[in-house]
């Protein structure tokens, strides 16, 4: 025999009308009724009874996961978070089907969202996308981790690396290259060719790694944003080539990046164009030493022209101090368009042009940087594809290896494959290959990459 919870309901005031008075009367329920009732509270905005038959059933059956899910709900849309977050944590410990466990992240990153916590509530959203029971309710997940995403003042992206790499060390495609031309005629009286030795040579292994770019918006308004920043890089490497007695291992060519920066955003133009400025200070190491300090500047503009044009300026200028580099002042300039077809496809180009100072002329430069790129719509062999092809020129007028000074031309090309068919906790697995050659007037700077890298992309 089921048990039987009973409320009491006041009679309507319809004595006066009938003669009689009102005669307190009983319902009684099963405990699915309840839930039922419980259920339909809350459909109607009536979180405090909600709350109260939720409490009911828990109190008769602490395991009854309904219960506690309409309870986590109700005491949440009243604002009383911490009742509510141990309902759902009973929720997800008795959760079993993924059914349950998908609706237990989801009222838990709800709560966690309302009480402010919004990094810890994306992490539940990704919960329960890993566990949606189908695309819809997996749809309606991202749609939500979407919207605690604009609110969460930070933002973090975080990236790992494991790849082969034909050239860590950017060392010469060349096994030789043309002495210093000054030394050469004053000994030789003509160009001499010089072998180059092993380290100078492009050398093969796996590069590994990572990096994290945090953010925190401290301070926003409807059209205006401050973010204070910080970056943390670092990668290394291991040797596959065979080096014979040469004494060099893959940390020598380790390279690492600490950086501090505050950012401004703002709408204008009708809010059809955005204006970024940020500011940046840092320090890089290179073998385990310091190699240089860093202070940089960015002006950045975007205009919608419609809804599938986007331009974009650019302007930077850069300070370094080196410690194991010389001092150098570079200043860039930059302008691209973003353009989507009526295919789905996605288009963009972008034209890049710098220019390096320093008290050493062999480090100063002018440099003019083509670069374009395709995002195909439709998946190939199951794969979102995005494809880039470049081109630079690089221009130094000093060089102590030929009176010319020195020329690099290099081609570079990557494609990118996101497998979206592939979804972990809201995360698709990434190949990229990339490629690029350097060819120079100064054998030393001939450079050939190739390059295969792993990685993972946030689905949402």
């Amino acid at each position: 025999m089921p048990v039987r919870l009973v409320r009491c309901i006041a009679a309507a005031a319809l004595g006066a009308l009938i003669g009689t008075a009102a005669v307190p009367q009983t319902v009684e329920l099963t405990p699915d009724e309840l839930r039922q009732a419980a259920v339909a509270s809350l459909r109607g905005g009536d979180a405090a009874t909600a709350r109260r038959y939720a409490a009911g059933l828990i109190a008769r059956d602490p395991s009854d996961l309904n219960a506690q899910l309409i309870f986590a709900r109700a005491a949440r849309d009243m604002g009383d978070t911490v009742p509510a977050r141990g309902a759902a944590r009973s929720a997800w410990r008795l959760s079993e089907t993924d059914e349950e466990r998908y609706a237990a992240a989801l009222i838990t990153a709800q709560i966690l969202s309302t009480e402010g916590k919004r990094t810890r509530a994306q992490l539940w959203i990704r919960r329960a996308v890993q566990n949606a029971p189908n695309d819809m309710l997996r749809a309606r997940a991202g749609q939500d981790f979407s919207y605690v995403k604009q609110r969460n003042p930070w933002k973090t992206d975080l990236s790992l690396t494991l790849a082969p790499n034909s050239n860590i060390n950017n060392g010469s495609a060349r096994d030789s290259s043309r002495l210093n031309y000054a030394i050469s005629e004053l000994l030789f009286g003509e160009p001499i060719e010089f072998d180059l030795g092993t380290e100078a040579q492009a050398i093969a292994g796996v590069e590994f790694g990572g990096s994290v770019r945090t953010r925190y918006r401290f301070y926003q308004t409807p059209t205006t944003a401050h973010d204070a920043k910080l970056g943390l890089s670092y990668r290394s490497f291991v040797i596959t080539d065979d080096l014979g007695d040469v004494d060099v291992s893959g940390s020598d060519f380790a390279y690492g990046t600490v950086s501090l920066g505050y950012g401004f955003r703002t709408f204008n133009m009708d809010k059809k164009g955005e204006l970024a400025l940020d500011a940046e200070a840092g320090q890089s190491w290179y073998g385990g030493a310091r190699y240089a300090s860093y202070a940089r500047l960015q002006a950045q503009q975007t205009l919608a022209t419609d809804v599938r044009q986007q331009l974009r300026f650019g302007a930077e200028l850069e300070r370094q101090w080196g410690q194991a580099t010389p001092d150098r002042d570079t200043v860039g300039l930059s302008a691209s368009i973003t353009h989507g077809f009526a295919s789905g496809n996605s288009g963009f180009a972008g034209l890049y042009l710098s220019a390096a100072q320093s008290d050493d002329a062999t480090v100063e430069y002018g440099e003019v940087l083509v670069r374009t790129g395709l995002a195909l719509a439709k998946p190939v062999m199951g794969a979102a594809l995005q494809v880039g092809l470049g081109i630079s020129f690089r221009d130094y007028e000093f060089s102590r290896d030929d009176p010319t000074g020195r020329q690099d031309k290099r081609i570079f090309a990557d494609v990118t494959a996101t497998f979206k068919d592939i979804d972990y906790y809201g995360f698709n697995p990434t190949l990229t290959l990339s490629a690029s050659a350097t060819d120079s007037n100064v054998g030393l700077y001939d450079v050939n990459r190739l390059g295969l890298s792993i990685g993972i992309k946030s689905a949402f």
